[in-house]
């Protein structure tokens, strides 16, 4: 039945988190609680039955650009906000999720981890350094405006090197990492909530672009104290990471996985088809890339990488939360060229074409997302969006403050987006589990929205496969989920796919599937469509002679933030082929799934607090998920 759905102010639904935390149950029957938890059987299924719900990259107060510009919040306050407990953010708001989330890592950058503190307190030996001076007189003086462009400040020393090496004393980043893992290991409750272990690689190269990724560990603290998180004083390239990362393998024998941030604020760098020292891409540097790093981030507050209008002008969709000015900060504004090798789709395809030169695929990504928020809360639904940093928390001066500028070019706070999380199909609910299933790519990512997605990719699937009972396990007994390779198929078969899309239970419902292809054709020449696969009100809406589909239609009320959700259907399924198929040309697929129109955070901010956006700022949005491509080569 369809109906109108609220879209509730966030002054309410803290209002509501306060009402309940007045509730809260006594400290003995909460640690009788917790001891049930602990002694909870974890049951792993067969085949991954259940999308667990994440967020690969928080930061808290201790990483420093976060602890300067007036983070509070530690790695303890944000697992027990991920876990669904109300805490107080940075701006003294009651922070509560409407729903947990079952995993998360908090990442906190690698470069100086919790010496914020020390900078903070005035730790006698960091103020004989005059920029460390200079950034504690700035973060104490009360001016909160100071504090923020301090913690600005120290990223752009960071990205051009200058970071005062005691920074990175290993004295200090023992004793934090120590505590770090500690604090981790406390909250990781295997079969109930998972804690990883994980930091975030900080580089900037060359002066603000971002090459950022965040390590995940498989395994445990014993494990992961034998060596301290690699930086970026070391090399801010890549390569020199992948180098710590197989040395931390060989000493550990444990597992970890590389996850590379948002390519939009990189200026043409993440998807180079060189190296960072100039070089070709060769077939060492392949095999490295491809196995240490399998996913790829591609959206988050800060906008998302998978396309650009320029790059793909027949896409109606692409130009969604775009970030194209410059690089982290503003430091380099952009440049058109560099856009070719910073958005995911543009990458897949580039891969293609190397794996057909090299016989290795470099950009081999699966899809996640992550909020990299920096205030230790991981809340990017639309209606509980607590912003990057305190100062995008919520208030009535958020969406107009500067957050980036150089020169005439300005970022304001309305920019950020509220997006970012990672939807992992695993068979359990640990550590070991939601890892393996990262390393083989099994993930999709949403820009908020818990849409429920599954795709798998097959020669033998029948129509009928999709009402089966045995739904699951047909798609892994006679084809590949998310984030595999199809095989060479028998003479005159095409490949096709299981789609199932349902939409949020707490959300509206949904507009569209797509197939989103990219292949290269026999004079190695990059092509990509986007096919429509199925579609809400399917009666009233088709498709025109180029393949296109009307728009679903708008209900959203902007004056109150109410949706009428007349429009759209909860659930979509297909089984779809591939029409163009070509044996002979590589090609690759993944699905996007996109939501009703629905008000954006700016729209309910303008509705809480009695403010009228002006002309070019966003009001409504279309929530979407991606999921991990399939892929196929001739070999």
């Amino acid at each position: 039945m369809k109906h109108a759905i609220v879209f509730v102010p966030i002054a309410l639904l803290l209002f509501a988190s306060c009402e309940n935390a007045k509730k809260d149950p006594s400290a003995e029957a909460l640690k009788n609680k917790n001891q049930q938890e602990q002694s909870a059987t974890i049951i792993a299924t067969k085949y991954p039955e259940k999308v667990f719900w994440g967020d690969q990259h928080v930061h808290t107060s201790w990483s420093g650009d976060a602890g300067a510009a007036g983070t509070t919040l530690g790695p303890e306050q944000a697992l027990r906000f991920a876990k669904g407990e109300a805490v107080k953010s940075n701006s003294g708001q009651t922070a509560k999720l409407s729903r947990p989330l079952d995993w998360i890592a908090v990442t906190d950058h690698s470069d100086g981890m919790g010496m914020i503190a020390y900078i903070i307190n005035g730790d006698e030996r960091l103020m004989k350094e005059p920029i460390i001076k200079k950034w504690h007189d700035e973060i104490v003086s009360g001016d909160e405006k100071r504090a923020y462009w301090a913690a600005k400040d120290m990223i752009k020393t960071q990205s051009e090197g200058k970071l005062p090496i005691i920074l990175t004393d290993t004295n200090f980043s023992r004793t934090v990492w120590d505590k770090n893992i500690s604090i981790v290991e406390k909250y990781n409750n295997p079969g109930i909530f998972t804690a990883f272990i994980g930091y975030e690689w900080t580089s900037n190269y060359g002066g603000g672009n971002n090459l950022h990724r965040n390590i995940i560990y498989r395994g445990n603290g014993d494990e992961a104290r034998k060596m301290l998180p690699e930086n970026t004083i070391v090399s801010a390239d890549p390569e020199s990471l992948w180098k710590w990362m197989q040395a931390y393998e060989d000493k550990t024998g444990g597992k970890i996985l590389a996850i590379p941030h948002n390519g939009n604020l990189s200026n043409g760098l993440m998807f180079s088809l060189t190296t960072l020292a100039g070089k070709p891409i060769s077939k060492e540097y392949a095999i490295a890339r491809n196995k240490w790093e399998r996913l790829f981030e591609i959206t988050q507050v800060k906008g998302t990488s998978e396309a650009h209008p320029s790059l793909s002008p027949n896409d109606e969709f692409a130009n969604f939360e775009i970030w194209d000015q410059g690089n982290l900060s503003l430091q380099k504004l952009k440049e058109k060229e560099m856009l070719k090798t910073e958005y995911l789709r543009e990458a897949l395809k580039d891969g293609l074409l190397i794996e057909k030169q090299l016989g290795v695929n470099p950009f081999k990504y699966g899809i996640v997302g992550g909020s990299d928020a920096h205030t230790g809360l991981s809340a990017m639904d639309e209606n509980n969006f607590f912003g990057k940093f305190k100062q995008s928390e919520p208030s009535k001066e958020r969406w107009s403050e500067v957050i980036g500028q150089n020169g005439k070019v300005v970022q304001k706070g309305w920019t950020l987006s509220a997006s970012g999380y990672t939807g992992v199909w695993a068979t359990a609910n640990t550590r070991e589990a939601l890892w393996d299933a990262m390393q083989r790519r099994e993930t999709y990512a949403t820009t908020g929205p818990r849409i429920q997605v599954r795709v798998f990719g097959g020669y033998d699937f029948t129509k009928e496969d999709l009402n089966a009972n045995n739904f699951t396990e047909i798609g892994y007994t006679k084809g590949v989920p998310m984030g595999a390779d199809l095989k060479k198929p028998v003479a005159g078969k095409k490949p096709g796919f299981l789609i199932v899309a349902l939409k949020d239970p707490e959300g509206v419902n949904l507009d569209r599937v797509q197939v989103i292809k990219g292949w290269i054709d026999a004079k190695g020449i990059k092509h990509e469509k986007i096919y429509e696969a199925v579609w809400a009100d399917a009666e009233k809406r088709k498709l025109n002679n180029l393949g296109k589909l009307q728009p679903v239609g708008n209900t959203v009320n902007v004056s109150n933030c109410t949706v009428n959700n007349s429009i759209g259907d909860a659930y979509l399924k297909t089984f779809w082929t591939d029409p163009d198929f070509n044996p002979t040309l590589s090609a690759v697929y993944y699905v996007r799934v996109l939501e009703i129109p629905t008000p954006r955070w700016t729209t309910i901010d303008a509705m809480r607090f009695q403010i009228k956006m002006p002309v070019g700022v966003p009001l409504t949005i279309q929530e979407r998920c991606y999921t991990s491509p399939i892929w196929y080569t001739p070999k």
